[in-house]
């Protein structure tokens, strides 16, 4: 059986994701007992969750990123279902506001970054100053190219100041989402996750692909690796997730702190 440690090494970066395949389970199979693993990585999360909240020393970011039905959504559902929200929080970007745009494009997402002892979970991230804005030519390409420097600068006095980044790309093909987006417009509890604005991201999927390889290149640091997760399957994308965040949590070794009395010398009445 494979261990997280296999799933990091589950897409060495070749340079560009039109070498990846993004239907490879690395020789799993869809099974009960990858069920019950997933099961198994659930419980434990949050048990390391608590004991992360307890010791307050270390916060862990989770990035999710990938094109419109890659599965961020459903990710966050089926591999963070039992961590506390508590101290967990999930945070989607959407287009900035009047006051995000007042300020440098990094000042929304500091403001949310988890505190030590919180699981904070970004779907979309400040990484689409560097896709969408790109690709969608909302500022000049000096701009925008300056910014991979400054996202690896950011990233890096994050976890020099006790924050875990996991960055995970979710990478579908085109006809994996053309058939997430038909079953969106057949099924009228997913109609409202239909937008039009899919069809046209959709048309301009080279250009989203090229931008993301180049994110993925520059910005896949020893301090904020990029995990790219073949996602056609979704089984195994959240088997995939699940296991990297377990054990970089287990990692960390979060332990209970010790009280600050001799309990035995405590009685409640």
């Amino acid at each position: 059986m494979k261990t997280g440690a296999d799933f990091f090494r589950l897409a060495k970066w070749p340079g560009t994701l039109a070498k990846l395949d993004p239907a490879n389970t690395l020789g799993w199979e869809k099974s009960a007992a990858v069920t019950k693993r997933l099961e198994q990585n659930t419980m434990r999360l949050a048990e390391l969750q608590l004991r992360l909240f307890a010791e307050s020393k270390h916060a862990v970011l989770i990035v999710l990123q990938g094109m419109d039905a890659s599965g961020k959504d459903g990710t966050v559902r089926h591999v963070m279902t039992g961590l506390n929200p508590a101290s967990c929080r999930v945070t989607s970007f959407k287009v900035p506001t009047a006051d995000e745009v007042r300020h440098d494009y990094l000042w929304r997402i500091h403001h949310v970054v988890p505190a030590r002892g919180e699981i904070g979970v970004f779907n979309r991230s400040h990484y689409e100053d560097v896709l969408v804005v790109r690709v969608q030519q909302l500022v000049p390409k000096a701009v925008w190219k300056r910014r991979y420097d400054q996202i690896n600068a950011f990233e890096q006095m994050l976890t020099e100041n006790s924050v875990t980044i996991l960055k995970f790309f979710l990478h579908i093909d085109k006809a994996e989402q053309r058939d997430r987006l038909k079953t969106r417009l057949a099924d009228p509890t997913k109609n409202w996750k239909f937008t039009h604005s899919d069809l046209a991201v959709r048309r301009q999927w080279d250009a989203y692909q090229r931008a993301y390889d180049d994110a993925l290149s520059r910005c896949s640091t020893k301090w904020a690796p990029w995990f790219i997760i073949p996602a056609n399957k979704k089984w195994f994308r959240n088997l995939a997730v699940s296991e990297i965040v377990r054990a970089t949590l287990a990692d960390l070794q979060p332990q209970f702190p010790k009280p600050l009395f001799d309990v035995t010398k405590v009685r409640v009445t």
